[in-house]
């Protein structure tokens, strides 16, 4: 059976986690664009200029408070139609040989730590989600191409691919779907603005990945679960 995410769109919440950057607010922006609600989660407070944002503070890093603060979205709002990971950083730039393990130990509270929080306190808020629910997180080519010099951040990646796609087999035989998106590089207006003559060829804008987040309620669960999309092709 194909299954859609079917509700009517001004009814959807979607949780974005780590939306203070510019990525996050392209997210936002896309999501709110198509009719939905937003809750946004952030280490610190930030204000959005739309009603239909409503701006959360919470540490993802404490599993208690990750889930207290998603049992609150669901009863606050009725229901958690997605959860968009976008918690990142970078460590690296050295040879394999000089890698610091305090930067794995960096990155895998960021990458891997927070989204096993965020996933596992929204499961089953996303499994029972009316119509079917979207997950997503943004990948990198490193996370199946490693290279020496990015050795920590590459295994970051590739452990928080792992635990999504795990996710994805729980959702098997429902409505909802966990996809993972890839990336060469993400590239924004500031940064073009800061490096009028570099070569941006193979980044991915954030606006487009917006559209693309914005875009996987319109497609079936079955098509997506489980998926890693190339953004960078």
């Amino acid at each position: 059976m194909t299954q859609f995410s079917n509700m009517d769109a001004g009814d959807r919440v979607v949780v974005v986690a780590g939306a203070g950057g510019p990525t996050g607010h392209a997210v936002v922006k896309a999501l709110v664009n198509g009719g939905a609600r937003v809750v946004t989660a952030d280490r610190t407070p930030h204000e959005w200029d739309d009603e239909r944002v409503t701006p959360t503070v919470v540490d993802l890093l404490d599993a208690d408070a990750t889930r207290a603060w998603a049992d609150r979205t669901a009863a606050e709002h009725g229901r958690v139609d997605g959860l968009i990971h976008l918690v990142g950083g970078w460590r690296g730039g050295t040879s394999f040989g000089d890698t610091d393990l305090a930067d794995w130990a960096f990155l895998h509270d960021l990458l891997i730590r927070t989204l096993q929080h965020t996933t596992l306190a929204f499961y089953e808020h996303l499994r029972s989600a009316p119509g079917g629910a979207r997950v997503a997180i943004v990948s990198q080519h490193a996370a199946r191409h490693p290279r020496q010099n990015a050795a920590a951040y590459a295994t970051g990646k590739a452990a928080s691919e792992a635990w999504l796609l795990a996710m994805a087999d729980a959702f098997e035989g429902t409505a909802s779907a966990a996809t993972i998106l890839v990336v060469e590089a993400l590239l924004n207006d500031a940064m073009r603005a800061q490096r009028p003559d570099a070569d941006f060829t193979g980044y991915t804008h954030v606006d487009d990945l917006g559209r693309v987040i914005a875009g996987l309620w319109d497609r079936p669960a079955a098509e997506l679960n489980g998926t890693r999309i190339d953004l960078a092709k």
